[in-house]
């Protein structure tokens, strides 16, 4: 059993939601690039070096909201079953991630996960900083498909983060304009099973087996 924060965690996981919460009701309201970090600290009741010791960007004020997802593919594969593939592994993961509208594949209509769709969709610096993100878990998935492969580690990481980020943002454009989780999930799976397709094809018999 994972054993409950203590005083001095919990009061750090309260600060760091009070300003992450402030800065994007600031953000919607007014847009990204008309808040200043000071506003925001004024709004959380923090100091601007309390702010920037828990966010290191304004930025990451929004983009950290997606930070927990950035190893999932490395996750997938290091959890997957005995005898089965890599590829196969991701599919499945990314596959479940439609099934439960999880915020990571872009089909989750949930307001607030709508709000940071179209806040990050919308600001050219937050849809940069969340390449960087993408970029780290590049490394992560490639660092699991296995050193002993390091070229063929790195491509196919990359093709693979690639199309999962094709394929979360085709769904986040769909919700953006309109649509719900419910109506986008037949196309999401087939446009999912589609690329999936493709990558085993290119790159399936790259990585044996567990």
């Amino acid at each position: 059993m994972t054993p409950e924060p203590g005083l001095r965690e919990r009061k750090r996981q309260h600060t760091h939601a009070a300003i992450s919460d402030a800065a994007l009701r600031l953000f919607l309201a007014e847009g990204f690039d008309a808040v200043s970090v000071v506003d925001i600290a004024a709004a959380a009741e923090v100091s601007k070096r309390t702010l920037f010791k828990y966010f290191p960007s304004k930025e990451d004020l929004v983009v950290h909201r997606f930070a927990d997802h950035v190893d999932e593919a490395a996750r997938a594969v290091r959890n997957r079953a005995h005898g089965q593939a890599p590829l196969a592994a991701l599919r499945a993961a990314f596959r479940a991630g439609l099934d439960n509208h999880e915020p990571s594949t872009g089909l989750c209509d949930v307001p607030e996960v709508l709000a940071c769709y179209r806040l990050v969709l919308n600001t050219p610096a937050l849809t940069a900083r969340l390449a960087h993100f993408l970029t780290t878990g590049e490394v992560a998935l490639a660092q699991t498909l296995g050193p002993a492969k390091e070229l063929d580690a790195r491509l196919a990481a990359s093709a693979i983060i690639a199309v999962q980020r094709n394929l979360s943002e085709a769904n986040w454009h769909a919700l953006v304009n309109g649509q719900s989780a419910a109506q986008r999930h037949p196309v999401a799976v087939a446009e999912a099973e589609r690329a999936f397709d493709l990558l085993e094809g290119g790159i399936g018999d790259w990585f044996p087996v567990a």
